[in-house]
């Protein structure tokens, strides 16, 4: 097989799984509200209708109101804009924890793969020893001695997910890398790297992009969890985690503080994992050819 016709193939690939994707309902209903919280999210400051962190005192725990919509929090605060701005942080940790995740163990597990022997045993071992641990469990202790911080956050759960992107980029790569037009590649003389990049990369990426969608909302949880333990960003910022635990001092007199925040979450990964369901089975080519 040649290099161009190995190329043609993975088009193919795409072209079809875009088909199969289509015709999935549910993941259309996913990708919907995925999308419908990213844009209230990016359009906060301008469709909040109060400022986040702004505290009036005299108007504490109120309930649904013209001037406040959802009410207010312990610290007269409007919880829709901090809701607003609360799916800001949980869609950026989110994000950039799973892409560098992703990055990171979709590289490590490619070299593993194509690699082989003492490079595939030593990182595999690393990933085996990093997966030995609990993901929540794992992110407590590295922002507990990190500290909370945004930055921090996305670390710590990148490197809980790092292990799994590596597993699911090693499994193709070794198979891909006997195939005839690999072999072809680096009968011509290009490298390794140029290899990796250029030939395998694409036909691993599928795999990885549907994980990295199931996975997102597995980072949005962590998030949430560790923020309501205290280890999120710190305060006064709004997050969803923290407005839940906030609102479990006053869950019988106010229970819209720990409800509202709790449904976001769940259409939130909700969302995310009608998007990744869909999406893997459109790149599954049983259900794809079915």
């Amino acid at each position: 097989m040649s290099v161009a016709t190995g190329k043609g193939l993975c088009a193919r690939a795409l072209r079809e799984t875009y088909r199969a994707f289509r015709a999935n309902k549910t993941s259309w209903i996913g990708l919907t509200v995925f999308l419908g919280i990213s844009g209230l999210a990016i359009l906060a400051p301008w469709i909040a209708p109060h400022d986040p962190i702004e505290q009036h005192i005299e108007r504490r725990l109120e309930s649904s109101s013209s001037t406040y919509l959802l009410g207010t929090d312990t610290f007269g605060r409007d919880v829709l804009s901090r809701l607003l701005w609360g799916a800001r942080i949980s869609l950026i940790i989110g994000t950039l924890s799973i892409l560098l995740a992703m990055v990171v163990g979709g590289g490590l597990g490619i070299l593993a793969g194509y690699k082989g022997r003492k490079i595939d045993l030593l990182i595999m071992r690393v990933m085996d020893v990093l997966l030995s641990f609990p993901i929540l469990i794992m992110g407590l202790l590295i922002v507990a001695v990190l500290g909370p911080s945004m930055v921090n956050l996305v670390m710590a759960i990148a490197l809980t997910v790092i292990p799994k992107f590596a597993r699911i980029a090693r499994g193709p790569t070794v198979a891909l890398k006997e195939r005839e037009f690999i072999e072809a590649c680096r009968a011509m003389g290009s490298s390794d790297l140029r290899v990796m990049g250029i030939h395998i990369l694409p036909n691993v990426l599928g795999e990885v992009l549907v994980m990295a969608s199931l996975w997102t909302a597995t980072a949005v949880r962590i998030e949430a969890s560790l923020a309501f333990i205290g280890l999120g960003v710190r305060p006064p910022a709004p997050t969803w985690g923290s407005m839940i635990r906030d609102g479990f001092e006053n869950i019988l007199d106010a229970p819209w503080l720990s409800i509202y925040p709790g449904l976001c979450v769940l259409a939130l990964v909700f969302s995310l994992n009608l998007l990744g369901d869909g999406l893997r089975d459109a790149a599954d080519p049983k259900l794809r050819d079915g």
